[in-house]
């Protein structure tokens, strides 16, 4: 793209010509510094955003790549929204510690420890009014670093009053009787300026406690750096009679997350050891998300393990992630809330908002537990997928709608006379692949049928998992380009290309990362594209309907738009706030004779053998195994992680069988960005089991072993080194992706 076209671009942008460039359907230790202020702050920064400036290498590479007059998406020192760690000029770390309510404890699974299995625990549960009046945090003053024996915990609340909130530290495994809970330190954030009563305020931090020993020996011993504190504070707001909450009338009483913090280091991701599943700090190898890896689960509901906050969350933070839940979860038909929805209350300025075409009424609706679409089934309707059309002349970098559809299918409509645009999967095209030692495995490739016009270019995309999203957007463009090599440089027969894009907001050219052709460059973008794409919903991005067909007018309705800006940053804030499971590679350390739940059934030595096969068989030279995130994101728990998404965010030529028909920006039909591994053994549990399950971008894979076999292109070389590996060796490889 020249500079003359591309300026053409940028005002074309400015102007509203909405350039459709969506990737799929339905969406989709860091932070620590040493310069704190005097005193403790939480909240939002006074000094003004500074404008992103590509450094001298960025531009350097991005125009070496075609990407010439980028803007990243974030500036060089930036404040974060939220700090949540610094020391003091004595030493004292100083610890932001962001909780929700849940309902039952981390190591209580739906029965007795000695129980047959009756169902999953309340752990990772959102109680009923989660969304409001029910975050709060921990300030966690540690002294130890300075020399002194002596921790200080400031309860803060978010909004409202707390009434009668209590805390429990240090899990008393020195019991042998202590199983699911147990505790050796029960306290109350107490408040001297209520008498001593454990009534606490939002932004007054009044409520605190503080201890000088570690309660985990016996006797106590003094603390030092390194011990283990298992921290498990209670909330409760104040109530009437019966016990519901006088600010709105919800429930009262909660217990939060049991999290770990090790004195002089700060909050760490925990899996349980022996005796009794004793909380001990996750190794760095198994933290895909770095510190904002989600812990081990004991309550036995990895069906849960997609929605759960970052490990590192703020106080305020948390606040940010349960409001944007609550617009992920909202119907915007109704205004209902997808869990009990006859009792959270209806969120009724979103009610009606629906479009008249639409694919679901929610956003949670096809990413079904933040997981994947259902996988396509001969004859039913595609409509937690994404199908995206352009008319027969459009090309990348000059989109041009389908005359009928648009820039995708609106399967839907609210109107019973409306046309029916369902598209399903008509049949199965199978193949019977044999691999050199017999092995046979059949592939199915999906043929469409469409009760509309067929349209001229077609895309069909399954909705991803939402996971670990805003770890991806804090890797600086630099760390993405450095991992570029268009021309084959190594001669390794993989490429890897970026994908730039136009930010529909502002006309920048920006480096795509988001989506099955990496086709947005923020989750802003992300956002507001399956809003007003797969429900009809403006926003502040996409104020008017016509956006969605390419209408001239599109950023210049004056409508007052569905979604406010502030509202897109919720929804935004909470995909990029989402924790990524932990890898699973460790064997817990349940008690003798008590069943070990399905998700820790697992075999070590075989994933390690796994590992080591993924990477000799090269899959490792698109699936990049370890990034590092920068210091520019406004989120302080995304900075400076490293992360094991194996991904490199690329555009690869995946081979003509996996090609489709539409071209996104530069990405052609062949090119797809390399899919992030991370949450792949979670699937069979979100997904409600193995069978529910789909991998490729179109769904076509039932399994790990047959979406590899479909691997051309630049991948041809690393699916021969898997198809000529023993079955045992293929077997150790898909025990390996599936402890991701």
């Amino acid at each position: 793209m020249n500079n003359e076209n591309l300026s053409a671009r940028r005002a074309a942008a400015a102007l509203g010509l909405c350039l459709w460039l969506v990737a799929c359907g339905g969406g989709g230790g860091g932070g620590n510094s040493n310069a704190a202020p005097s005193t403790p702050t939480v909240g939002t920064p006074a000094t003004p955003e500074p404008l992103p400036v590509a450094t001298a290498e960025e531009e350097a590479a991005a125009a070496r790549l075609g990407g010439s007059g980028f803007v990243p998406l974030y500036a060089e020192g930036r404040a974060p929204l939220e700090q949540i760690q610094y020391r003091e000029a004595d030493g004292t770390l100083v610890t932001m510690m962001g909780s929700r309510t849940t309902e039952r404890h981390a190591r209580e699974r739906g029965e007795a420890w000695d129980a047959p299995d009756a169902g999953p625990g309340r752990y990772l549960t959102f109680p009923t009014f989660y969304f409001q009046n029910r975050t709060f945090g921990l300030e966690i003053r540690d002294e130890v670093p300075a020399g002194r024996s002596k921790i200080t915990v400031y309860l803060h609340v978010n909004d409202g009053v707390f009434d009668g909130t209590t805390f429990s530290l240090f899990r008393n495994i020195a019991n042998p009787e202590v199983r699911d809970y147990g505790w050796s330190l029960n306290y109350g954030f107490n408040n001297p300026e209520e008498g001593g009563k454990p009534i606490c305020y939002a932004g007054k931090r009044s409520c605190k406690m503080d201890f000088d020993s570690n309660w985990r020996t016996d006797p106590h011993s003094p603390l030092k750096i390194g011990d283990k504190i298992e921290l498990a504070p209670a909330p409760r707001l104040a109530r009437d009679a019966d016990g519901k909450a006088l600010v709105d009338g919800g429930g009262s009483r909660y217990y939060s997350f049991e999290q770990l913090y090790i004195v002089g280091v700060g909050m760490r991701p925990w899996y349980g050891i022996a005796p009794n599943l004793d909380s001990e700090p996750l190794p760095d190898a198994t933290l895909l998300g770095g510190q904002a890896s989600v812990s081990y689960n004991y309550s036995e509901e990895p069906m849960r393990m997609f929605q759960q906050m970052a490990n590192n969350i703020g106080i305020d933070n948390t606040k940010r992630f349960v409001e944007g839940r609550r617009l992920f979860h909202t119907s915007f038909a109704d205004g209902t809330h997808s869990e009990h929805p006859d009792v959270n209350p209806k969120f009724t300025a979103h009610a009606g908002q629906l479009g008249p075409r639409f694919n679901q009424a929610a956003c949670i609706a096809c990413h079904a537990a933040n997981g994947r679409s259902t996988g396509p089934n001969v004859g039913a309707t595609l409509d937690t997928f994404g199908v995206l059309t352009a008319a027969a002349d459009s090309a990348g970098d000059a989109a041009k709608p389908d005359g009928t559809y648009g820039f995708n299918v609106q399967q839907h409509a609210g109107s019973a006379g409306a046309a029916d645009y369902g598209v399903s999967v008509q049949r199965f095209e199978t193949t019977l692949r044999t691999l050199p030692d017999g092995e046979q495995v059949e592939l199915q490739k999906p043929v469409y049928a469409f009760k509309g016009p067929v349209p001229a270019q077609f895309s069909v995309r399954q909705a991803p998992q939402v996971i670990g999203m805003g770890l991806l957007e804090a890797v600086d463009e630099g760390s993405i380009l450095a991992l570029a090599d268009p021309d084959d440089a190594n001669q390794d027969g993989v490429r890897g290309v970026p994908n730039w894009i136009v930010d529909p907001e502002n006309g920048r050219l920006r480096l795509g990362r988001f989506g099955w052709k990496a086709a947005k460059a923020n989750l802003r973008a992300q956002v507001s594209d399956a809003l007003i794409k797969d429900m009809g919903v403006t926003s502040a991005v996409f104020p008017s309907r016509s956006c969605q067909k390419g209408g001239a007018d599109c950023r210049s309705n004056p409508a007052t738009p569905s979604i406010s800006s502030e509202e897109v940053d919720r929804v935004a804030h909470y995909l990029a706030l989402i924790g990524v499971p932990a890898q699973r590679s460790l064997t817990s350390g349940y008690p003798d004779g008590i069943r070990v739940s399905p998700e820790h059934v697992l075999d070590p030595a075989k994933v390690a053998r796994g590992s080591a096969l993924f990477a000799q068989a090269r899959c490792t030279a698109c699936h990049v195994p370890d990034l590092k995130t920068g210091k520019r994101h406004p989120f302080a728990e995304l900075r400076e992680q490293t992360i094991h998404p194996y991904t490199n965010l690329l555009l690869h030529d995946m081979g003509p069988e996996m090609a489709d028909t539409l071209a996104e920006a530069r990405a052609k039909p062949a090119l797809w960005r390399t899919a992030p591994l991370w949450g792949l053994g979670s699937l069979k549990f979100v997904q409600g089991g193995e069978a529910n399950v789909r991998f490729l971008h179109d769904g076509r894979a039932r399994t790990l072993t047959e979406a590899i076999l479909w691997h051309g292109g630049e991948a041809s070389s690393a699916r021969q080194g898997f198809e000529s590996m023993s079955k045992a060796d293929r077997d150790a490889m898909i025990a390996f992706l599936n402890s991701l």
